[in-house]
Parts: structure tokens; C-alpha cells; sequence
């Protein structure tokens, strides 16, 4: 089984559960609007880890609550979307099923458009699942199994994968049980007339005559229901979300059509005109070049064998290497017959037989060596197909043990979720029990509180009795006692109200006139201290004016007056001396504050300095480096110029000497000879061909006796003549045998180089 870690998972809580759900789904609302559905694969496959980890939790935490069908169905939801991105019909139309499932389960207020909806959906996903023949029996069926649309290994485990999101783990999902599901559940009750019709006519119907031109008017009514399902805001404005509409199962019904009529052809005739298949085909709207790609797609997929003969304009049904097996026989069987009835016709000649027998055994001996290692060859090639059967029968062996095993450990899955169920049972029997021994002592503490004899009463008794109607009635009388103390306390304070009142209204005569004879008093007293104030008033104010007329006499104001001005002097002497300080203060400040921007600007001054200093001693360094490159430069100049020379001085010493050896050989040729004429024009250039005037291309190459020089085969002045002269490079010229020396465009006026 195949599971992907948890990205980001630290804890196991129902809290986290839920929490890590939100943010999933999240992540997959968004990857589906930014069509990123691999992103979006990636997620649901998380999601499903989660809640698979929630189940195992429960197995555990029994109160933990399971997944609300809400989610599930969103979940399901968005795996629709996925698998008919993918166009995995099988797995989209399982999805939709189990979406449908859930929506009925807690949304009881779907209404009856939506569910037809809903429903029809379901059937048009199940009916778009390519029908495929019985891979073990050999015989054409339905069957959509694993096996059967997965060729390889990656393709195996993405299926696996994919079966492993719906629940699948034990079986594999097909066509044929999807549709057994849907009618079982009366799903087909609920979709309208025109898709029951389609459903009969796909499953039930084998007349291939009749099949398109009964589907077309069909196809018609499901084209006209294009956009009918419910779409969010977001969803509408989504150019993929066509996928959630009735309409978009026109295009994989109609190769399901096809492939269903090739079928029933298939099982009724050999061989089918392509004229005949366009006429069935008419009704599909697709042009016969998409019909032959079809076709050869439901070849390659073994969901049909067809081939197509368009040299004799026919279809052919049935296994191709069967028939030429078989007319290979036949050509052998004529050629055999052919041989017996020359034989009778026309006897064989004894003597010329054995001559060609006696020639066909010594053609054997000389051929014995090559067909014996014919022999040894197709004898390994036997051993090797021997070895791979072997091996693909071990291979099948070793699938059926894996198939064994994997049944074998769903087995003990399914044992050991018995076993869990079990003891959950158990665990659940043990909590019922508990709670029944604890209401029990509930209802015995309610029955004593009530004044009943409990000791009397045995445990059924107890246990019958309704814990609530106990309840109830052991708080009536709690209630009832309640209510006689209140009543009660207001009796009480009604009483105490009536005592506080007549005692008010006895003493009301007696507070008066006790208010009455305090008023009195207070005003006798209020009157003799008013008196007794102002009589002392008087007395301190002749006793004032004594004192100011003594004062008067003796000048003690003039007194006071001198004795303010020497305290003001001598607070104005401190007050100087005060503002010579901060002066002197200040002076000190502003001088040291001078004598920081000097230092500042010493500093800076020293820091430019040495700044120019270094700029100088870089720039001198820098003009030293020009200068020893140029002396390096110069140097290089001069032995490059001197190289020169010396490469000048070798090519004239060769020049003559290649002259010398023309010379030479022009004495040894005879007079006739038909080269001589060419080796003196060519060797002329040597002493003609010494001027520097530019000789144009057109006029290179000709008599020796122009400006151009020798009457070479190569013309002279070609692009790769050396500039020093002719014959001064490479493959200048007269250095092989009737090469030219024609007029060079160097200064030494040579030969031309032979490859220009």
C-alpha cells in the first residue's frame, strides 16, 4: 500500500486533526483555482493520510468523533475534479459515486433537482468507462481491471494509488460493479428518461446496426445540459471547471459508442467495408480520420483486434498472426500438390536426376557448415523463447503468490478489525455497565434523600426505576421545602414590618418634643457665646492700640528700613561674584571648544595628506607597471621583428635553392618533352615576377610572358599566396613538380602557393 508522509505533521489531537483538514482542503481549493493539479494530487494524498490517521486514533480514543460526511464529500468532491483531469474515467466515476452517497447522507435538504442532477452525473461517469475484454478468459467482456490498463510498473502503482484514495486495498474496482451498484441503489430511477434509454442501449443492446442512430438524438439531449450543475463563483469563472458540467460526457460517451460498435461488429461479421462503418458512424459527429485514429487506439489498448485494409477498403476482425499462420500452411499444401501432379504429367528423367542429386548433396557438403550454424542458432533462439516463457510463467507464478500474500494479509487486516470491533464491543458493554452501576448509585442516594429504605430493595428493583422521574420527584420535595422556609421568612418580616411600624408612630410625639426643647437650647447657647466673642473682640483691640502707640514713640520701622538695605547689598556682592564665575566658566569653554576644531582640523588635515600620499604612491606604482610592460612589449617587438628576418633570410636561401634545382632539371629534360616549356614559363617568375605592381584576379594565370608571371595549372595571386613572395610559403609554388611561378603580389615576386 502505498502512503506519503504527513508534510509539517507534530500531533495526533482531534484538535490537530481537524485543524490540519482545514488547511489541506485550503491548499487543495487553491492549487484546483491555480490549475495545479499535481500540487492538488499531492494534497489529497495527505488528506487521505490524515484521515486514515484519524481512524487508527479512534481505534484507541473511542470518543474520538469520525469525519463529518460534510468533509468527506468535499473530499470526494475535489478527487472528482482530479480524476477527470487525469482522464481516469474508472476512478471518476467511483469518486462521483461515493460524493453522491455522502451528499444524500447529511444534506437531507438537497432538493429534487439537485439529487437528478447529482444522479445523473454519477451514471454518464460510470457509462463513460471504456468497456475492455476478459483478460483471463480470452473472450471479449467488460472488465475494467487494474491489470488490463496498467502496462508497466509506474502505470501499476499511480493506479494502485489512485484506488488506494477511494478505499479500494482488497479488490479491484471495475465497470461492471459500479453499474451493478448503481442499479441495485435505484440511482437510475432518479435520472430523466433520456439516460435511462442511453444506459439500456450501452449495456443491453448488441445490434450494431442500430446503435448510433438510436444514441444521436441522446447525445442531442445531453448536449443541451451543458452548464446545468451548481457551480461556486470561483468555479464558473475557472476555464477548467467545464469538467463539472452534464455536457462535457458528450466526447468520452461517443468513443465509448464507438468502441461498443466496433465490438458488436466484431462479434458478428469477419470483415466490415469502410464504407459501411462511415454510414454506422454518421451519427457521432466525427470525421472518419478521427474514427481511424480511434480505432487504432482501441488496437493498441487490446480493447478490439482490428486491422484496417485500405487497399482492399475493408475492416478485418479477428487476430492477425493467426491468418498468416494459417495461409502459410496453404501455400505449403499447394506447393506439395503441385510437385505430386508435374511428378505424373511429366516423369523425371533417372539419369539427370541423380546428376542434380549427386550436384544438390555436394551443394548440402558445401552449405553443411552455414545451415548447421543456422541450426545452432535458431536452436538458441528456441532455448530463449523456452526461457522466457519459463520466465514469464515464474513471473506469473510469483503474481500469484504476491496476489495470494496481499489477499492473505487483507485476511488478517480484516481479522484483526474484527478482533478491534470486538473488543470495542467489549470496551463498550464494560462502559454501559459502569454508567448503569453509577446511575444505580445515583437513584440510591436520591431514594435515601427521599426517606426510603433502600437496604430493602434489590438491584432489579433499583434499576427499574426512571432515573429522571426520581430525579423529578426527589426535586419537587427540594423545591417544596424550599418554598415553605421562604414562606416563612416573609411571614417573619412581614411581622417585624408591622412591630417597627407602631413603634414609629408611638415615638413620633416624644421625638418632637425632644426636637423641640433642643431648638431651645441650642439657641440660649448659640446667644451667650455670640456675647462673650464679641466682648473679647473689644479687649483685644484696645490692647492693640496700646501696643502701636508704644511702638510709634521708639522708630522701630526706621530701624527696619536700614537693616533691609545692608541684607540687599550684600546679596548684590554675592550676586557679582556669582556672574564672574560663569564668565570665567564660559571663557574656559569656548576655549577649549577652539582648541577641538583645531585638533579636528589637524586631523583631517593629516588624514588628506596621507591620502594624497597614497593616491601618489599607487599612481607611481601603476606608471612603474606601464612602464616595464612597455619595455616587455618592446622587447617582444623586437624579437618578433627579428624572428622575421630570420624566417625572411630562410625562405630566399630555399627560393634559390628550389631555383638551382629547376635550373638543374630544365638541362636534364629533353627538348620535346611537354613539361619543359611549363617548368621554364613557371621558373621565370623568379626573375620576371619581381615587381610589386597589384596584378587583378582576372588576369592571374595567364602566359609568362604578361605581367602575371608563369603559365602555372594554379593561377598566381591566389588567396593564400605568402606575402614575402612566391614559393616562400608552405605550399608555395615550384615546390612540387609543374606547380607554377606565376607573378606573387609580395615583394620578392615568387611563385603562387598551389592551394590559393
Amino acid at each position: 500500500m502505498y502512503f506519503l508522509k504527513v508534510r509539517g505533521w507534530e500531533g495526533w489531537t482531534s484538535e490537530a486533526i481537524e485543524l490540519h483538514l482545514e488547511t489541506r482542503f485550503q491548499q487543495l481549493e487553491t492549487a484546483s483555482i491555480l490549475h495545479r493539479y499535481t500540487e492538488g494530487f499531492r494534497t489529497v494524498e495527505d488528506i487521505y493520510n490524515i484521515l486514515q490517521i484519524s481512524q487508527q486514533r479512534r481505534k484507541t480514543h473511542p470518543d474520538a468523533p469520525p469525519p463529518k460526511a460534510k468533509l468527506m464529500a468535499a473530499y470526494y468532491e475535489k478527487l472528482t475534479t482530479l480524476f477527470w483531469v487525469s482522464e481516469n474515467y474508472l476512478f471518476h466515476a467511483f469518486a462521483w459515486y461515493k460524493y453522491y452517497t455522502l451528499c444524500k447522507e447529511y444534506n437531507r435538504g438537497m432538493s429534487a433537482d439537485e439529487q437528478r442532477i447529482q444522479a445523473s452525473a454519477v451514471l454518464l461517469a460510470a457509462l463513460c468507462i471504456p468497456t475492455m475484454p476478459n483478460q483471463a478468459g480470452g473472450s471479449e467482456g467488460k472488465q475494467h481491471e487494474l491489470s488490463t490498463t496498467a502496462g508497466d510498473d509506474i502505470v501499476k502503482q499511480k493506479m494502485a494509488r489512485m484506488a488506494t484514495l477511494l478505499g479500494f486495498h482488497t479488490r479491484n474496482p471495475n465497470r461492471d460493479a459500479l453499474l451493478a451498484e448503481i442499479k441495485s441503489k435505484g440511482i437510475l430511477d432518479q435520472v430523466p428518461q433520456y439516460l435511462r434509454d442511453l444506459y439500456y442501449l450501452l449495456e443491453e443492446n448488441s445490434d450494431p446496426l442500430v446503435l448510433v442512430e438510436k444514441a444521436r438524438p441522446l447525445l442531442g439531449e445531453l448536449k443541451k445540459e451543458m452548464g446545468a450543475t451548481t457551480l461556486t463563483d470561483t468555479e464558473a469563472d475557472n476555464d477548467d471547471i467545464k469538467d463539472t458540467t452534464l455536457g462535457r460526457y458528450v466526447n468520452p460517451l461517443t468513443q465509448v459508442l464507438l468502441l461498443k460498435l466496433l465490438q458488436n461488429l466484431a462479434a458478428a461479421y469477419h470483415t466490415v467495408s469502410m464504407d459501411h462503418l462511415k454510414r454506422l458512424a454518421a451519427g457521432l459527429d466525427m470525421s472518419f480520420e478521427n474514427v481511424e485514429k480511434a480505432i487504432v487506439l482501441f488496437t493498441q489498448g487490446k480493447a478490439v483486434s482490428v486491422r484496417l485494409d485500405h487497399r482492399a477498403g475493408c475492416l478485418r476482425f479477428g487476430d492477425a498472426q493467426l491468418e498468416s499462420d494459417a495461409m502459410r500452411s496453404q501455400l505449403t499444401v499447394l506447393s506439395k500438390q503441385l510437385e505430386t501432379v508435374c511428378h505424373i504429367l511429366n516423369p523425371p528423367n533417372l539419369a539427370a536426376r541423380k546428376a542434380t542429386r549427386t550436384a544438390l548433396y555436394q551443394n548440402v557438403r558445401e552449405n553443411v557448415l552455414q545451415e548447421n550454424a543456422t541450426i545452432l542458432e535458431r536452436k538458441n533462439m528456441i532455448e530463449k523463447r523456452k526461457e522466457e516463457a519459463e520466465r514469464a510463467a515464474q513471473d506469473k507464478v510469483k503474481e500469484e503468490a504476491r496476489l495470494k500474500a496481499e489477499e492473505e494479509a487483507a485476511r488478517k487486516k480484516e481479522e484483526e478489525a474484527r478482533i478491534a470491533r470486538e473488543q470495542r464491543l467489549r470496551e463498550a458493554a464494560k462502559l454501559r455497565q459502569i454508567q448503569k452501576e453509577i446511575d444505580n448509585t445515583e437513584k440510591k442516594k436520591f431514594l435515601k434523600a427521599m426517606g426510603h429504605n433502600v437496604e430493602a430493595m434489590t438491584e432489579d428493583e433499583v434499576t427499574k426505576i426512571d432515573t429522571v422521574a426520581l430525579q423529578k420527584e426527589h426535586q419537587d420535595k427540594i423545591n417544596k421545602k424550599k418554598d415553605a422556609a421562604e414562606r416563612k421568612v416573609k411571614e417573619a418580616a412581614k411581622k417585624l414590618d408591622y412591630l417597627v411600624r407602631a413603634i414609629r408612630i408611638e415615638e413620633l410625639p416624644l421625638i418632637k418634643a425632644n426636637y423641640d426643647e433642643k431648638t431651645k437650647a441650642d439657641k440660649e447657647r448659640y446667644e451667650a457665646e455670640v456675647e462673650e466673642k464679641k466682648q473679647m473682640a473689644k479687649a483685644q483691640w484696645e490692647a492693640d492700640v496700646k501696643d502701636k502707640a508704644i511702638l510709634t514713640e521708639h522708630g522701630v520701622f526706621s530701624a527696619l528700613e536700614e537693616f533691609e538695605n545692608k541684607v540687599m547689598e550684600g546679596r548684590k556682592i554675592k550676586h557679582e561674584a556669582l556672574c564672574r564665575q560663569a564668565e570665567e566658566r564660559a571663557e574656559i569653554e569656548a576655549e577649549e571648544a577652539k582648541i577641538r576644531r583645531a585638533r579636528k582640523r589637524k586631523a583631517d588635515e593629516d588624514k588628506r595628506k596621507a591620502d594624497e600620499e597614497k593616491r601618489k604612491r599607487e599612481e607611481e606604482e601603476r606608471q612603474k607597471e606601464e612602464e616595464a610592460q612597455r619595455k616587455r612589449d618592446e622587447v617582444r617587438r623586437q624579437k618578433e621583428q627579428e624572428e622575421e628576418e630570420r624566417r625572411r633570410a630562410e625562405l630566399a636561401r630555399m627560393d634559390e635553392e628550389r631555383a638551382k634545382q629547376a635550373q638543374a632539371q630544365e638541362q636534364r629534360a629533353p627538348a620535346g618533352s611537354r613539361f619543359a616549356g611549363a617548368r621554364v614559363g613557371g621558373l621565370s617568375g623568379t626573375s620576371t615576377g619581381g615587381t610589386d605592381k597589384y596584378v587583378p584576379p582576372s588576369r592571374r594565370g595567364q602566359s609568362s610572358g604578361g605581367p602575371s608571371g608563369g603559365g602555372s595549372r594554379y593561377p598566381g595571386g591566389g588567396r593564400y599566396d605568402s606575402r614575402d613572395g612566391g614559393g616562400s610559403s608552405r605550399f608555395g609554388g615550384g615546390s612540387r613538380p609543374g606547380a607554377g611561378a606565376g607573378s606573387g603580389d609580395g615583394p620578392s615576386g615568387g611563385g603562387n602557393s598551389r592551394f590559393r
